[in-house]
Formats: structure tokens, C-alpha cells, sequence
């Protein structure tokens, strides 16, 4: 069954929202350094409108829970419960490195040839969020934990073979990530997070059963929060 998907990513500096479900796939997306606050509701109002669909048509909320900038996710989950709480909908809480891993996949591999991606996001103070997937069309399966770390402690699953790489970490930590775990066949460290991702492993998860209710909306953030971050 087609759902009705409303999808917010705010976990770095880019903003984006999307929809999806019975034929709808729109997005909107920006690099927009702490505007998130600003641009996520009204762009959701803006693509509801533009799809003609009320907010209480929507289905499933969803929000990129991170790991990922502590602002941002906070904000995310802030708009997601309300939302999800206004409306009696169930929320999926959906991996930013998933969504990134997701994207990057697709873009050199395909369905019947899956591609492990080794996703790297900058953590500042010297750290990566990292974890490494296996992509195979929408199928999004991890190859290990997500965790925060100095590049020198991060690894990948042994014997995988080909594998690419995506996201801010492996330009802020490039050489120190080589270091450890070697040279991607293809690197895409310009790729963010994007909510049109966050949307399609939604509808993965709503076919799943694993939605959580508006009050378990909350981010992953991976080290302890601390204020300004």
C-alpha cells in the first residue's frame, strides 16, 4: 500500500524536504547554513500545496535522525513530533548515513550489482560519523555500527572487495581515512544527506511495521550533546 510521505533532513548545513507516495516524489533542497529553523515548515507547506495534499493525508512523518550537526537534528525532531503529534502519525526516524549511503549507491551501482558504500560525515574535534553499507536498489543494509570516531579508529568489514565512498568526512579527513582503510574505487565527498532518501527508506520502513510514535522521534546524535553544537 502506498503511503503519503512528508520527509525533513536537516543533519548539516543543507536543508531539504520531500514528499512521496501515490506518485508524488518532490523535494526541495538548499545549502543553507542555520536557516533550518526558517525554511522546514514552510517548504513543507509549500510542497503540500503544490501536491494538493492536506497535512492530515499525510501517512508517516519522517526525519533524518542522524548522526549528524546537534542543531539541525534537534530542529528536525522538534518539526517531526509537532507535526506527528498534531496529526496522530507514526514517525520514521531514518539514518542520515542510511540516506546518504542510499544516494551515493545508486549512483554507481543498480539493483543487480549492490555496492558497499563507506559513508564518513565530519564530526569536528578531529572525528568522523562513519558506518559502511551495502546498497542494492532501495535495499539499504549496514556493515557494521555507527559510530563517532578519530579516523585512525574506524574500519571496514574484511573482504567486501570494490567499494566507494561518500560525504564531508573524506574531505575534512581524507588522507587520514586512506591511511586506514584505503582507496575508494569512487569518491563523492560532496554528497549530503537528503530528505528525498530520508523519504523512500521511509516507505521501507512503514512496509516493515518498525514506525515509532511521535514521542520516540529523537536524534541519534552519537557523543554526549553539548551546547552551540
Amino acid at each position: 500500500m502506498s503511503r503519503r510521505i512528508l520527509a525533513l533532513e536537516a543533519a548539516t548545513d543543507a536543508c531539504s524536504v520531500a514528499l512521496r507516495g501515490e506518485g508524488v516524489a518532490a523535494a526541495r533542497r538548499e545549502i543553507a547554513p542555520r536557516r533550518h529553523a526558517e525554511l522546514l515548515l514552510p517548504w513543507a507547506e509549500a510542497l503540500l500545496a503544490e501536491a494538493e495534499w492536506s497535512r492530515s493525508s499525510l501517512d508517516v512523518i519522517a526525519f533524518g535522525r542522524g548522526p549528524g550537526a546537534f542543531t539541525g537534528l534537534r530542529i528536525a525532531a522538534g518539526v517531526t513530533q509537532g507535526l506527528a503529534l498534531g496529526l496522530g502519525r507514526p514517525v520514521a526516524p531514518v539514518s542520515t548515513l542510511a540516506a546518504l549511503a542510499l544516494d551515493a549507491g545508486e549512483a554507481v551501482g543498480s539493483a543487480e550489482a549492490p555496492v558497499v558504500v563507506a559513508t564518513a560525515l565530519d564530526a569536528r574535534m578531529g572525528e568522523v560519523y562513519w558506518a559502511p553499507w551495502q546498497v542494492e536498489g532501495e535495499i539499504v543494509t549496514p556493515l557494521g555500527e555507527e559510530v563517532v570516531s578519530v579516523p585512525t579508529g574506524i574500519e571496514l568489514p574484511a573482504g567486501e572487495g570494490r567499494w566507494i565512498a561518500a560525504g564531508s568526512g573524506w574531505t575534512a579527513h581524507g588522507e587520514a581515512l586512506r591511511d586506514t582503510v584505503g582507496e575508494p574505487a569512487a569518491l563523492d565527498a560532496e554528497r549530503r544527506p537528503d530528505a528525498a532518501a530520508v523519504a523512500r527508506l521511509a516507505g521501507r520502513m512503514a512496509e516493515a511495521d518498525v514506525l515509532v510514535p511521535a514521542a520516540e522521534a529523537v536524534p541519534v546524535y552519537l557523543r554526549p550533546w553539548r551546547p552551540g553544537t
